[in-house]
Formats: structure tokens, sequence, C-alpha cells
């Protein structure tokens, strides 16, 4: 089977380093395995959205020659397809409407959801916001990472009826990404550790869902002096672009990666081809890191 990876940026500010190790990795992995490389805007929270930031994300990764295979999917155009699949687990009775508040659950032992509107027989109304809610069928107690190892889940965590439409009308994340990868054909997801909380939740949808469970990757993230995940929320800087070879070395080193001595010489291409043939899996870091490596 062919590998197909991806790269799923949300278009809520320009990509930063951590974001670049993100893409880089995604993409190293993909084409280590002569596999596509895709790439996806998750413009599913208009809220969150900044004006022109998904156009900008395409031209960085362009300009560091990380070029994808398909035509981007946009998210926002895929509303049709979401909502498809939400009737379909509401009418199958595996989904339904919940009204919880954000303070009920607060209360609740570890913050996780006791179920209590599963027996309720909510419907919507013009007065009223309810989200959807996951009726969990299929809870994962255990996965494998291929870079983490064995993750096991807490149970109650793992039984949760979680969201799959938020009570603003929106999509929640783990269910459109659970979609579109699917409907996009990955067979592995490559992605920051942040997310690692959720792959279990997402891979009780697939299986729900009958569908073909994809491998996952976790990288590491790249921390702030303070601790702190780089990220748009915390002001991380933007790349900068006018010199990407010396990017891609400091993100090949964060990963652990081998770096030709050359490199200097190199054109951005050349240093991309010569990653793929040594690129290595398993001397990825397994932890988190601040960024401390300055090439010149």
């Amino acid at each position: 089977m062919c590998y197909i990876g991806r790269f799923a940026p949300s278009p809520s500010g320009p990509l930063h380093f951590g974001s670049l190790v993100t893409a880089l990795g995604s993409y190293l992995q993909a084409k280590a395995y002569q596999g596509k490389w895709l790439v996806r805007i998750e413009d599913i929270d208009p809220p969150r959205e900044v004006k022109g930031a998904s156009s900008l994300i395409l031209k960085t990764l362009e300009i560091f020659n990380l070029f994808w295979d398909d035509d981007v999917l946009y998210q926002s155009t895929c509303s049709e397809r979401y909502q498809s699949v939400l009737q379909s687990l509401l009418s199958k009775q595996q989904a339904y409407y919940c009204d919880c508040s954000r303070q009920r659950i607060h209360h609740l032992t570890n913050h996780i959801y006791d179920g209590f509107c599963r027996q309720r027989n909510l419907t919507p109304n013009h007065q009223q916001h309810l989200a959807i809610r996951l009726k969990q069928t299929h809870p994962i107690f255990e996965f494998e990472d291929n870079i983490l190892g064995l993750q096991t889940v807490e149970p109650a965590s793992a039984q949760e009826d979680f969201i799959i439409h938020r009570k603003d009308g929106l999509f929640a994340y783990n269910l459109v990404v659970v979609l579109d990868d699917h409907q996009q054909g990955i067979t592995e997801i490559v992605r920051g550790a942040d997310l690692l909380p959720v792959a279990a939740k997402q891979i009780s949808l697939y299986q729900q869902l009958g569908f073909t469970v994809p491998t996952y990757c976790h990288l590491p993230l790249v921390l702030d002096h303070n601790g702190n995940k780089l990220s748009k929320q915390n002001h991380a800087k933007p790349i900068e672009l006018d010199n990407p070879t010396s990017l891609t070395i400091q993100a090949l080193q964060f990963l652990g990666q081998q770096i030709p001595q050359d490199w200097q010489d190199a054109t951005q291409q050349q240093l991309l081809d010569w990653a793929i043939a040594h690129w290595q899996l398993s001397t990825i870091p397994k932890q988190n890191a601040v960024l401390t490596t300055n090439v010149r």
C-alpha cells in the first residue's frame, strides 16, 4: 500500500519553528517511504483564523521546497460531508445531544464527562444550543506510537463520550481530523506530541466508523525558555524566510538527524534529498526540548 502522510496546520497565524519541525518531520517520513505528502488547511474554526494566514503558510512551505503532492484540502469546504456523518451517527443512536455546561464537567472527577445526557433524548431548538457527543462503544485503552512506544490510556478517559460537534455550531477537531484523514487516505499521522492525548479518542472513532486506523508518530515539541510549547497562542516568532537551509538544519538537529558536513554549500533541494536518504525515525528524541542549536 502506498504511504500517504500529511501536514495539517490551522491558519491562526504564520508558521513558527515548531510548525517547521512538524512539517519537515512529516515530509521526510513520507518521502523516505517513497510516499505522498499532502497538505490540509484546518480552517474549521473561523474565530481563530488570521486573514491571509493560509496563503502565507503555503508560501512558507514552498520557500522551504516542501511541495505537496495533491490539491490542498480546505476544511471550510467540507461542511456538507461532516454534517452527513453527524446525521448518520445521530440516526443510528451512536451520538446524542448534550446541554451540560463546562462548569458542570469541571466539577466531575478528573473533569471527565459522565454520560449524563446519554438517556435524556434531548432535541435541538432555537432557544438552546446543544453539543453532540459520540456514544463511546470502542474505547481504546492502549495504542502503539512509532516514536514513543506503547501508550496506555486512563480507563475513564478512554470510555468518555467526547464532543464531536460544539455548542457554538462548529465541528469538533476530533471529528473532522478523522473524517479528513480517512478521506485523504492517510496511512500514517506524523504530528506534534501535544496531540498525543487525543489520539485514543480519534482511534476509537476510526473503529466506530469502520475506517482503517492509520499508524501514529508523535514528534517532540519545541519549547520556549519558560518550558511552554512554541505556539501562535504563546506569540512564537514567525519563521524567517531569508535563510531556509539554516533553519532546515536546525530542525533536522532538533529531530535527532544527521546533517551533511558541507551543508552550507548545498541548495535547499539538495539538503532535503540528503535528509530523505539519511532519515532515521529511531533517532528522534522522545522528550520535548528547548531549541538551543543556532547554526550559522
